[in-house]
C-alpha cells in the first residue's frame, strides 16, 4: 500500500472524529469516529487481504468505548479509551521485552531490517512512549474542557507521534541492514 493512502486510512477517522466533535460534540464525533475507523478497517482489509494488528486492536477499542459513551452519553469512556490503548501498547511492547520478545520487529520487520539488539532499543523507545502518551492523556483530559482535549487528541498526539518518529529516525538509519541485490 502507497505510504500517503497508508496514513489517510490511519489518520482519516482522527480527522473525521474532530471534524464531527466541531459540528455536533463529542457524541456526535464519537458516532463519527466508530463508523470512520470501521470503514477505514474494512478498506485497509480490501488493500492489503489482511487486518494489522494494531488497528485492529485500535479498532475494537473504538468500538467498544465509543459504544459505552453513546450509550451512557458519558464522554469519560472515549477519553480513557485513549489512555488504555496507549498503555496497552506500551506494556504489550515492555511486557515482550521482559520475555525476551520483540513485537515491535512484528509489526515493522517487514519493512525494516535490524538487528535484534536494535529492534531491542527501539521497542524500549516505544513502549516507553506509550506509556508516557497514556499518562499526557489523563493529565490533558481531567484539566481542559472536552473540546480543548479533542484538539489535544489530533492535533497534539499526532504532531508528537510523528516527532518521535523523526527523532528515532537517526537510530534507524544507523542500525538498518539494506538487503543484498540478487546477482
Amino acid at each position: 500500500m502507497k505510504p500517503g493512502l497508508k496514513i489517510l486510512i490511519e489518520m482519516g477517522p482522527l480527522l473525521a472524529f474532530f471534524a464531527g466533535n466541531w459540528w455536533g460534540g463529542i457524541f456526535w464525533g464519537t458516532g463519527v469516529f466508530m463508523v470512520a475507523t470501521a470503514i477505514s478497517l474494512a478498506v485497509s482489509r480490501a488493500l492489503t487481504g489482511k487486518f494489522a494488528a494494531v488497528p485492529l486492536i485500535s479498532a475494537v477499542f473504538v468500538g467498544i468505548f465509543g459504544a459505552l459513551t453513546l450509550w451512557l452519553h458519558s464522554d469519560l469512556f472515549i477519553k480513557v479509551k485513549m489512555t488504555l490503548i496507549n498503555a496497552l501498547f506500551g506494556a504489550i511492547l515492555l511486557g515482550g521485552l521482559y520475555f525476551d520478545k520483540v513485537y515491535l520487529k512484528v509489526v515493522m520487520g517487514e519493512t525494516i531490517k535490524m538487528p535484534r539488539e536494535a529492534w531491542k532499543t527501539l521497542t524500549l523507545r516505544w513502549g516507553l512512549f506509550f506509556l508516557g502518551l497514556a499518562v499526557l492523556n489523563e493529565i490533558v483530559w481531567r484539566s481542559v474542557s472536552t473540546d480543548m482535549w479533542v484538539n489535544f487528541k489530533v492535533f497534539g498526539v499526532i504532531p508528537l507521534t510523528l516527532l518521535f518518529a523523526v527523532a528515532n529516525t537517526p537510530f534507524l538509519m544507523k542500525n538498518m541492514i539494506e538487503e543484498k541485490p540478487k546477482a
